[in-house]
């Protein structure tokens, strides 16, 4: 095997466990919880709506510490290591504090925003369990900072370690305290078992090695500093997951066109293919911390990783599409589908195997594109597709659920393209990466960039 492929492997194989962990956790709170009456289903289901757009939020400062410690790494400072640790840090502890203060001061009128307005039981129910959950964004927060520095550092293993540890530990707790307490006792569980789950990482990451020889270190530039180069980094990284975020919200809203049944098979269909979604995201992740590595220790292997990163995502992405192929009605049957829903979403699974194969080519990709400091490049790429995906998936609803997976191919095969040549032009010049990234020898650090070596390390 291809030593990048084989590095790559080695680093998504735990990623893909971790993300679908992470996807566990709510729909074994949804399970527990649909005991309680629909209320409470359309409860949970809004708090945990919420959240996945605050995961985007915690991109800035983890994903940005990913790829500064990597590249760190790459180049053997112990003292660009230890900054990028703190600077991770500085920008947890300032972003942290007002989301949480935000969220408690609006979690009514959020929960009767996404709710519709009303006055049923549903609203109460998603305030109460804001209550809980929202102070506990702050467990959430510092657990995947923790992940993105572990992950930063080459170890993929111990946050799919954690994720598990976590998940486990709520399938345990759930059923009493939901059984004690309700609504709150689905929040109270989730962030418990977090709670346990990152003492355990702080406890790794002491022992970590790159990390501990690196505490003795002095740091590579001020916290002041090394905070806003994580918000440089991280900040296209967490805007790219927002506009996807927001696209997929508007989305439903444009197959909400086509009734009730279809919003429902589009649903449920989404939640089979994470099956194949997370996979292509672990990739990513590979890519990003295989390449920020290899750019801090001077070496511009971008082409090599990111053909091998395509290639692997490729694969996973026709093996998923024959297997949704096959096992649609299972997967729709596994969420409860009726036979009309079921019937829909089996149609979008045998329809999307395009959009998948190509989105797992874009995805993939995205990840030489972070590691290398390209991310604002690809943000205005996701923004184009967005741009058109949204437009076209109105335009062709009137072929039904066949003409949305059309509108979202299309969209992404103008991505791909776009990607691809901005990639190969930037590959072909040695000292520039998308047009800002500058080797470590250069001396020269955009906005932004992964900090260069300092002249003591070792090469």
């Amino acid at each position: 095997m291809n030593a990048h492929r084989r590095q790559l492997v080695t680093l998504a194989r735990p990623v893909y466990f971790s993300l679908l962990a992470t996807v566990a956790a709510g729909i074994i709170n949804t399970l527990w919880v649909s005991r309680l009456g629909g209320a409470a289903v359309a409860a949970v289901a809004v708090a945990t709506n919420t959240e996945n757009v605050l995961l985007g939020v915690s991109l800035v400062f983890a994903s940005g510490t990913t790829v500064l410690v990597a590249h760190a790494r790459g180049a053997r400072d112990p003292g660009a290591v230890r900054a990028a640790v703190r600077g991770g840090w500085a920008l947890c502890a300032v972003v942290t504090p007002a989301v949480v203060a935000a969220g408690l001061l609006l979690r009514e009128p959020l929960a009767r925003l996404v709710l519709g307005g009303g006055d049923g039981a549903a609203v109460p129910l998603a305030v109460a369990y804001f209550a809980i959950s929202l102070p506990g964004i702050a467990v959430f927060f510092a657990q995947n900072l923790l992940d993105g520095i572990l992950k930063g550092a080459g170890d993929t293993r111990t946050p799919m370690r954690l994720a598990l540890l976590a998940n486990g530990l709520i399938l345990v707790c759930d059923p009493f305290l939901i059984h004690l307490y309700g609504v709150r006792g689905a929040a109270a569980s989730t962030v418990l078992c977090r709670c346990v789950a990152l003492g355990a990482g702080l406890v790794v990451l002491r022992r970590n090695p790159l990390l501990r020889d690196s505490a003795a270190a002095r740091p590579a530039e001020g916290t002041g500093r090394a905070l806003r180069r994580t918000l440089g980094t991280g900040l296209p990284m967490s805007a790219d997951f927002t506009v996807r975020q927001g696209g997929a919200l508007v989305l439903i809203a444009i197959v909400a066109r086509l009734g009730v049944t279809a919003v429902a098979a589009y649903a449920i269909a989404y939640k089979v293919m994470y099956v194949a979604t997370m996979a292509f995201y672990s990739v990513r992740q590979a890519a990003s911390i295989h390449t920020a590595h290899t750019r801090g220790a001077g070496r511009d292997e971008r082409r090599a990783i990111g053909r091998e990163a395509v290639l692997l995502s490729a694969a996973v992405a026709v093996a998923a599409v024959a297997l949704l192929g096959v096992a649609g009605p299972w997967g729709m049957a596994a969420f409860g589908a009726g036979p009309e829903v079921a019937h829909a979403g089996v149609l979008f699974l045998r329809c999307v195997g395009p959009y998948l194969l190509l989105m797992a080519c874009f995805i993939a990709l995205g990840g030489v594109f972070e590691g290398s400091g390209g991310a604002p490049v690809l943000l205005r790429v996701t923004l184009l597709g967005t741009a058109l995906q949204l437009p076209l998936a109105y335009g062709l609803s009137g072929l039904g659920l066949p003409g949305v997976c059309l509108a979202l191919a299309l969209a992404m095969a103008v991505q791909c393209a776009v990607a691809g040549t901005l990639f190969v032009r930037a590959a072909r010049r040695p000292g520039d990466g998308s047009g800002r990234l500058r080797g470590p020898s250069s001396g020269r650090v955009e906005p932004g960039e992964p900090t260069a070596p300092s002249r003591g390390a070792a090469a």
